[in-house]
């Protein structure tokens, strides 16, 4: 149902970021845990950089109502620094979503004795198989292993929290055996954030430009980036307090499930392989979307040919690849970051007011019966909105025929569930109506 939208957008979120690396435990070992305890303080931190990117990156796509991360970075950064990122998150799409192929190999490797380079082909040949089906179908299969990989990380840490483990001292200088990706801390908490920026931002602005309500895109990458978070703090203890069976595994949250239950190994071993699919697919997916303007049949052919071109490249091991790629990949992202912060601060007046037009154009819109006054209220509010004429009206409509077929009683469901800020609305008719008079005073004086 339409109302619980942000529940498949939150899970489909989660599904884009937790990938190869974090599922496996590898990204934390490497980005944190070897800076043994103090680095459980870095995954923290961490955890609110998702929350509140989650929501920024989601809702910034439901408000530009895009299809590609381009039609956002166009109206929020200049044409230098747009083109600089654009090109910067289709290389950094398809050198991480070969590094996840990478990790699909080694995962089926080191569970099912696999060749890494027979998993790393399935996986692909999943991804383009995946990318024919309709875009609402793709959302449901992101998040459908997302709550699987909650239940059992959950589990897990349930499970060591009611164990015995060694001494805190005994696994914080284990721990500082791993040589560290980055060499600072707080270094490290921005760079692997940044990295997960680059991941999950041209996903997370598809996902919110197919939401038509502001609010239900802030709530999905919300609560998005707070299962995130969750997930790796749980994920990061887990691994420290098994620190012993981390540092010597390539998949060493895969290891630690095997020394539990050897049966749950496999289990947790095929929801790695989905997870790792889901940000593969989601990489090369967006990547494609950006260069086939709109066309299916375009985004399927350079679905094809970048998987292909990522298999080729996923041989260079999935261990030595997040070593080496991810710090450069993450540096790259911090523009990212800085740009989406600033967007985010200076438009924030405007996303608010556009959510209480945008819920006034569904109130009128469910209307059994509309007046004359309603109608042209419309017409004013579609002109206000920041989407174009044609596409927010058409966009109302779908929502409301949508919301038709799920209840009886729409007008009911929209007052209860659509709460508009008059004062707001017409704030904004106002002010069009100023501007629209300005523009023709200007003309005026002009001839």
């Amino acid at each position: 149902m339409l109302k619980k939208q942000w529940i498949t957008i939150a899970l489909a979120y989660v599904g884009v970021i937790v990938g190869a690396g974090l599922s496996s435990g590898q990204d934390l070992m490497q980005y944190f845990l070897s800076f043994g305890t103090k680095g459980l303080f870095g995954v923290f931190l961490l955890g609110l950089l998702n929350i509140l990117f989650g929501k920024i990156m989601v809702t910034l796509g439901s408000y530009y109502q895009s299809n590609d991360h381009s039609e956002v970075l166009e109206q929020i950064a200049n044409p230098m620094i747009h083109k600089l990122i654009d090109y910067t998150l289709i290389i950094a799409s398809f050198g991480m979503g070969f590094v996840m192929l990478a990790g699909a190999g080694a995962n089926l490797e080191q569970q099912f004795g696999i060749p890494s380079a027979l998993g790393s082909l399935i996986c692909g040949a999943l991804i383009m198989i995946v990318s024919f089906l309709d875009f609402e179908k793709i959302t449901k299969v992101l998040g459908v292993f997302t709550p699987l990989i909650i239940v059992l990380i959950v589990l897990v840490t349930i499970y060591t929290c009611t164990h015995e483990i060694p001494s805190i001292a005994h696994l914080d200088q284990l721990a500082k055996t791993t040589r560290p990706a980055i060499g600072n801390m707080y270094a490290a908490v921005v760079n692997y954030f940044a990295l997960c920026a680059m991941t999950g931002v041209s996903m997370a602005f598809i996902l919110g430009g197919s939401v038509l309500r502001i609010s239900t895109a802030e709530k999905g990458g919300f609560y998005g980036g707070l299962l995130i978070g969750l997930i790796m703090l749980c994920t990061a203890f887990t691994l420290f307090a098994h620190m012993d069976i981390s540092i010597h595994s390539n998949i060493p949250m895969l290891e630690i499930v095997r020394t539990i239950a050897d049966p749950l190994g496999s289990i947790y071993a095929l929801i790695i392989f989905a997870l790792i699919f889901n940000t593969a697919f989601s990489l090369f997916f967006a990547t494609a979307k950006r260069f086939s303007n709109g066309s299916d049949k375009k985004m399927r052919m350079w679905m094809i040919l970048i998987t292909s071109l990522g298999y080729l490249c996923s041989f260079g091991g999935f261990k030595q690849l997040i070593n080496y790629m991810y710090p450069i990949l993450g540096y790259m992202g911090m523009l990212l970051l800085g740009v989406l912060l600033f967007a985010w601060g200076k438009h924030k007046k405007e996303i608010y007011v556009e959510k209480h037009v945008r819920r006034q154009l569904i109130r009128i819109e469910a209307k059994d019966e509309k007046t004359k006054k309603d109608q042209q209220i419309f017409e004013q509010l579609v002109k206000v909105s920041n989407v174009e004429d044609e596409q927010i009206a058409s966009g109302v409509k779908q929502y409301v025929e949508q919301l038709q077929e799920h209840t009886d009683d729409v007008q009911q469901l929209v007052h209860t569930s659509v709460q508009v800020d008059k004062a707001v609305v017409k704030e904004a008719l106002i002010q069009q109506a100023e501007e629209q008079i300005s523009t023709r005073d200007q003309s005026n004086l002009q001839q």
